[in-house]
């Protein structure tokens, strides 16, 4: 499989992340790197030996680079991705695939009319845990699905100030829990709230998910929990798979009751392999701009309905 040139713009702790496994895996060939912050822009251009611009229009100007990964902030998202694609180059944007709605529609057919790959960065489905549930469930292991139950929290992290735990993690949860069950949601219900002062958005989440299926999501997620947890259990007919996000573990209980063996994999050098797969064999990328469109819209619904106190119906969206 041949190189591709690449870039990464925004080299915070997500984009540093993209920085390093791009400049470790044989498909590509890391050419550029932008950031606002000068300091943080030399320190990683020199760690990777890489040319650092602070401006991210100097990378997008390089003809050789055929892809970027976009790290920036959310708010930014928008703006930097759009003129990736009047460059024509191919982009992976970093969940969520935008701030508004209409910014993530507009993107999507920009880069349908452009021609070029739109993948959005919803890492958690290349974590094996994840792929082997989701074997299972096709397998029918645990019968027909009847819920699902996600807890997904942790200390706040500093560096998240344009969004809320909703946005920011359980976005991870209802794009995960979408694919298990390849099936849309149909309503959402929310409460919300804030509790730390260092805080400007909601720091504590708690999500109901009908999907179209029938399948029912619960979701609990916060950054006031001291430690980090990712747990998603799954409830059949006939079982139940347990999976560990952190240690990448999945069990079964019921009659076909196993300790599954998984093969342990770093989720983001999956996706970015899979990305740049998409781009050399000229495929759609696994996790489209339309998927990415999906778990925005139910975690502005979700927001919406902690809001109104009331049920919000996906199809009022």
């Amino acid at each position: 499989m041949r190189k591709v040139n690449v870039g990464v713009i925004g080299v915070g702790a997500m984009g540093q992340n993209h920085v390093r496994v791009y400049s470790k895996i044989k498909n590509a060939n890391l050419m550029a790197i932008s950031d606002l912050m000068k300091g943080t822009l030399a320190e990683v251009s020199k760690k990777y030996k890489t040319v650092g611009y602070v401006d991210y229009d100097n990378v997008l100007k390089m003809q050789e680079i055929e892809a970027v990964s976009v790290c920036v902030p959310t708010t930014y998202h928008y703006e930097v991705v759009m003129s990736a694609i009047e460059q024509g180059k191919h982009v992976l944007v970093e969940k969520p695939i935008a701030f508004t709605l209409d910014e993530a529609k507009e993107m999507v057919d920009a880069a349908r009319d452009a021609g070029v790959k739109l993948a959005t960065g919803h890492v958690e489905r290349f974590n094996p845990a994840v792929l082997e549930a989701k074997k299972l469930i096709d397998k029918g292991v645990i019968g027909k699905v009847v819920s699902a139950s996600a807890k997904r929290v942790g200390p706040f992290p500093p560096r998240i100030k344009d969004v809320g735990v909703t946005i920011d993690l359980a976005i991870h949860e209802v794009d995960i829990m979408f694919y298990l069950f390849d099936s849309p949601a149909s309503r959402v219900y929310a409460n919300m709230g804030s509790r730390l002062e260092k805080c400007e958005f909601e720091d504590h989440a708690e999500l109901m998910m009908r999907f179209e299926n029938g399948v029912i999501g619960i979701l609990e997620t916060n950054w006031l929990t001291p430690y980090k947890k990712r747990q998603l259990e799954i409830t059949g007919a006939e079982g139940i798979i347990s999976i560990d996000y952190i240690d990448q573990t999945v069990e079964v209980y019921g009659k076909n009751a196993q300790k599954v063996k998984v093969e342990h994999r770093e989720p983001l050098k999956e996706e970015l392999n899979s990305f740049l797969s998409a781009i050399t064999r000229d495929e759609e990328p696994k996790i489209t701009g339309e998927d990415g469109i999906h778990a925005l819209k139910v975690v502005l619904a979700a927001m919406k309905s902690a809001k109104s106190r009331n049920p919000v119906n996906m199809n009022e969206c």
